[in-house]
């Protein structure tokens, strides 16, 4: 024992205490922090070899070599690691039917992923088998009389943008980062600046393939197998693989945008909801650069709808143009000196970030050609990086402005810097059955709202316990508020029950236990 471990306080009856050496792996933990969830327990492989094996002899390839599992070792959020045993391409719904009924048998987890867009490792493989959904990635047809398209569920937003614009089609609701996937999407919501007109992208899915945890294939929609339908959709997968995907699309427009500045989170929030309740836009938003630098996004289909917004609901809106608001910036911090560096910050993000939305390889005539590289890239360019921790919180029309400047209370305690993203999602009431346990707050009628909170970690380096804090503290608001989340599964599965109650939980849990008697499907991930 050396000398400085011979004088090292111990613990032990005479003192009563123990006296540890500073932890050198997370020097700014926060003691007593709760952790709702943390990564679940690896599956330690029981059965591997027969179930790989059984696999192989159905013509199923399994890849073992670890620079395969490794690419799926954690997900956008960056916060949750694992490992798979092994990794499935993807080809066919009778290639993971086989998957899946071998998976049963031989117990062995099944974790499926598309974009691996997710924050708190839903689409993490912690031990067992990921399937990887990007091998199946083609549009199969387009019907431009009906409207609709038929598409394999692995396929990403962006593609699928990029595809129907050939035929002068476009989608109705995607998410606001298209690089996700369609099917990953479908399972949890996806919401964007268009979603007050058209509601989320599970609002616009007409029909299903689906692969049973059981290893059946099915179609299903509102009519066929109604029952599955509800399940799938906005069942954050749980109740099977989504395959392949009938869409509502509509004919392919360009995109005139306007924007609207704002210092106070209210007063846009309340001129949002106004926007939406009249219907006076395409699209709208709010986008955020802390609670100091509002924009109102305010966009359209066509010159006729624009015409009509100057017309009738352009004045009453409170919110300055570009130079007005500029000018009341610069009073502000002129009589504040102190806060100077913030001043700064924000003069520098908005010429990073505006540019973004006006390139002109993009734009055609001064309106927007081509949004869907725009938008993913400017997300992924300005707010992405090693991690990514966004909770969110969904309510009702009514409770959102609280929702809102109490998350916002909350960025603040813990960051310098942080982005809200604000946006309505109109709910279609005959799609009530959908929207049980998900995203969708109980509460809400007629339009519902979501709101992203984002700090800009930008190289910074925080301890799991700071975020796992920050984190609670905005779900804390939802529990307190009656509302939802985008992201509860995962690391966050701990509140679940707090939200819905153990009867819904149970009611959910048994139709899982059902259609799942291993539970091998996405495992953790809710149940």
């Amino acid at each position: 024992m050396t000398a400085a471990a011979r004088s090292a306080p111990l613990a032990g009856p005479e003192s009563g205490r123990v006296s540890l050496p500073p932890d050198p792996v997370a020097p700014d933990a926060l003691q007593g922090i709760p952790r709702q969830r943390t990564n679940p327990a690896r599956w330690q492989g029981e059965g591997w070899p027969a179930f790989v094996a059984a696999l192989e002899a159905g013509g199923v390839e399994v890849l073992e070599d670890l620079a395969s599992r490794g690419i799926f070792a954690t997900d956008a959020g960056g916060t949750a690691y694992g490992m798979p045993h092994g990794v499935v391409i993807a080809r066919s719904a009778e290639q993971i039917a086989e998957l899946m009924r071998e998976a049963q048998r031989h117990g062995v987890p099944v974790t499926v992923r598309g974009g691996g867009l997710t924050t708190e490792g839903e689409s993490v493989a912690f031990g067992g088998v990921l399937l990887d959904m990007t091998g199946m990635s083609r549009l199969l047809a387009v019907d431009t009389a009906a409207l609709t398209a038929r598409l394999q569920a692995g396929m990403f937003w962006s593609s699928l943008a990029e595809a129907l614009r050939r035929h002068g089609m476009d989608y109705l609701s995607a998410p606001l980062n298209l690089t996700s996937s369609v099917g990953g999407t479908l399972g949890v919501g996806g919401i964007d600046v268009n979603s007050a007109r058209f509601g989320c992208s599970a609002d616009q899915a007409l029909a299903l393939q689906v692969v049973t945890p059981k290893g059946e294939i099915f179609e299903c929609s509102d009519s066929e197998r109604p029952e599955l339908f509800r399940r799938v959709i906005l069942g954050y997968g749980q109740f099977g693989v989504i395959t392949e995907v009938t869409l509502r699309i509509r004919p392919y427009t360009q995109l005139s945008m306007r924007y609207f500045f704002y210092d106070s989170l209210r007063t846009a929030i309340e001129d949002l909801q106004y926007l939406d309740r009249e219907q006076a836009s395409d699209y709208s938003g709010i986008l955020t650069m802390m609670d100091r630098a509002i924009n109102l996004l305010v966009a359209f289909d066509t010159d006729e709808k624009e015409a009509a917004f100057e017309r009738l609901h352009r004045g009453r809106l409170r919110g300055r143009g570009e130079i007005g608001f500029a000018l009341r910036m610069l009073a502000y911090y002129a009589l504040r000196p102190w806060r100077t560096g913030e001043a700064l910050y924000l003069y520098r993000r908005k010429r990073a970030v505006f540019p973004e939305f006006q390139r002109s390889e993009h734009m055609r005539g001064g309106k927007m050609h081509d949004r869907t590289v725009v938008f993913s890239r400017a997300v992924w360019k300005h707010w992405g990086s090693r991690q990514m921790v966004i909770p969110d919180l969904s309510t009702s029309a009514e409770k959102f402005v609280e929702a809102v400047e109490r998350g916002n209370a909350v960025c603040r305690k813990y960051f310098r810097h942080y982005t809200l993203y604000c946006v309505g999602i109109r709910l279609n009431e005959a799609h009530r059955s959908h929207y049980e346990m998900s995203c969708i707050p109980p509460d809400a009628r007629g339009i519902a709202y979501g709101c992203e909170f984002e700090p800009m970690i930008e190289g910074a380096t925080f301890s799991r316990d700071t975020l796992q804090s920050f984190k609670n503290e905005i779900y804390d608001i939802g529990v307190a508020l009656g509302g939802s989340y985008y992201r509860f599964g995962g690391m966050m599965k701990g509140y679940i029950r707090r939200v819905f109650g153990d009867a819904l939980v149970e009611r959910h849990r048994a139709m899982k236990r059902e259609a799942d008697p291993a539970m091998i499907l996405n495992r953790d991930v809710i149940f």
